[in-house]
């Protein structure tokens, strides 16, 4: 039987949501060991003058405890 854990965690790029997810998953995976999925939460912009400055995602990491 494995245990699972759950972390939230904010990752932002200035190319898109897809790439703000895929930095998040890289970073994630360089912590925690054996991160089998992800659920994104919530997706945020930050505007500088008209323009998208940022995007950002906060996302639930679920990665395996070692047996």
């Amino acid at each position: 039987m494995s245990i699972a854990k759950v972390t939230e965690i904010i990752a932002s790029s200035s190319k898109s949501f897809d790439d703000a997810v895929r930095v998040g998953i890289e970073r994630a995976g360089r912590t925690l060991k054996n991160v089998q999925s992800a659920w994104v939460s919530e997706q945020k912009v930050t505007v500088s003058g008209k323009k998208i400055s940022e995007y950002r995602v906060t996302m639930r990491v679920t990665f395996i405890l070692k047996d």
